[in-house]
């Protein structure tokens, strides 16, 4: 074949994804990174356990990306979870599903699939530059600032993987924006996806509970009804739990101004029961007592329902049983963006065509989470960043096949 020069900037999954493909296609790529090492994100997301994809029926699994599910979707049928799971497998990773349905690797831990993934690369005759950011458009290429200075290099296409703007210090600073703006490319504003929230704890509690887990427990907002658990942290709340409605919650302060979500802190007990169990307490009792003995509850559920309902409804054994079930935890704002696990925002999908290209830069594609779209935590991020970066391969590939 002619073989062509393709570099890649951005070495995240989507970038490196899109370079196993090209590579094994005979292209000449080459992969540039701001940071001194590759992947600075996906490696600290394998801290504590990768979270690689997620096990969970496709067809559900492909509505997890609100409303850019119908542009993501053939990209996702391309490269499923199932097809994440092989591909760890055939770079010596094998994976296991956990009790929630996301899929690990056996090991855990990111940094091992990582080596063999850059490795197997290297093999494949894909360069590597590190301490290279992109600082604009050549003409026939790009302009980067290196440790050397500023220097120019020239391509056949271009694939920006550049991530979105979550975690500066691993390199997704979002520093690309203004490059592509000031090109008339449109671009949604950035905002924290998968993000805790700010609440107006009281002093006391705050000193007293910040750090406290709520176990067992279900959480509703427009997102529905999920169970769970979150942290109380001295800002607001934050968890798994939270993350799953942060989308809706963050759209809700910013429309309207405020926001709340319901928490209900007895699942396992009906609203008539709670009533009858507290309604036989003897109201001269202090509340604590009342609510360990007529509810179950005690520590930081006892404190947040102190925090949350007044005194009167604390007194009231039918007003205090709403409460337990859907106690409303009111919302200031979403905690910062370089605080978020990911973020929503990025290039407008009206910017590119079905292939990935940029309508109006014929041989400059995107992927990965430099386009607007979010998801929830479970492994679905990786996924479409893996799935898109793909995607975007094939749409080098056919259009320098038409050239």
């Amino acid at each position: 074949m002619n073989q062509k020069k393709i570099a890649i900037i951005g070495g995240g999954p989507a970038g490196l994804s899109a370079a196993e493909m090209l590579s094994a296609s005979g292209h000449a790529v080459s992969v540039y990174d701001a940071m001194p090492t590759f992947a600075r994100k996906f490696l600290l997301a394998g801290k504590s356990g990768l979270n690689i994809t997620h096990s969970e029926d496709y067809e559900r699994f492909a509505t997890r990306f609100g409303d850019a599910n119908p542009r993501l979707r053939a990209a996702l049928d391309a490269f499923t979870p199932a097809d994440i799971r092989a591909w760890a497998a055939g770079l010596g990773t094998e994976t296991f599903v956990g009790s929630s349905g996301r899929v690990f690797p056996n090991v855990m831990k990111a940094s091992p699939l990582l080596r063999a993934w850059l490795a197997r690369l290297e093999a494949r005759g894909v360069s590597f530059f590190t301490r290279h950011r992109w600082i604009g458009f050549a003409e026939s290429g790009h302009v980067f600032e290196t440790p050397d200075g500023r220097k120019t290099i020239s391509c056949d296409a271009t694939l920006l993987a550049l991530g979105g703007a979550s975690y500066p210090r691993l390199g997704s600073d979002a520093d690309w924006v203004p490059l592509l703006s000031d090109r008339g490319i449109m671009i949604a504003p950035f905002q924290p996806a998968n993000c805790g929230f700010d609440v107006a704890w009281s002093e006391i509690f705050r000193d007293r509970f910040a750090g406290e887990p709520l176990k067992s427990v279900t959480a509703t907002s427009r997102a529905g009804t999920f169970p769970g658990e979150f942290v109380i942290s001295k800002h607001g709340i934050e968890g798994s739990l939270v993350y799953a409605h942060s989308a809706v919650l963050r759209d809700d302060l910013l429309q309207n101004g405020k926001a709340t979500v319901a928490i209900d802190l007895a699942p396992g007990r009906t609203l008539d029961r709670l009533s009858r169990d507290l309604a036989r307490q003897d109201a001269k009792t202090s509340f604590s007592n009342r609510l360990r003995k007529g509810a179950g509850i005690d520590g930081v559920k006892a404190a947040l329902l102190r925090e949350l309902v007044p005194e009167t409804d604390r007194n009231d054994p039918h007003k205090l049983a709403a409460a337990i079930k859907a106690l409303p935890v009111p919302l200031l704002r979403p905690r910062p963006i370089t605080e978020a696990i990911s973020s929503a925002g990025g290039i407008a999908f009206s910017e590119i065509d079905e292939t990935y290209m940029l309508k109006h830069f014929p041989g400059t594609f995107a992927a990965g989470e430099m386009l607007d779209w979010e998801a929830p935590t479970g492994g679905y991020l990786l996924t479409a960043c893996f799935a898109t970066g793909q995607a975007a391969a094939k749409g080098i590939e056919a259009w320098l096949g038409r050239r």
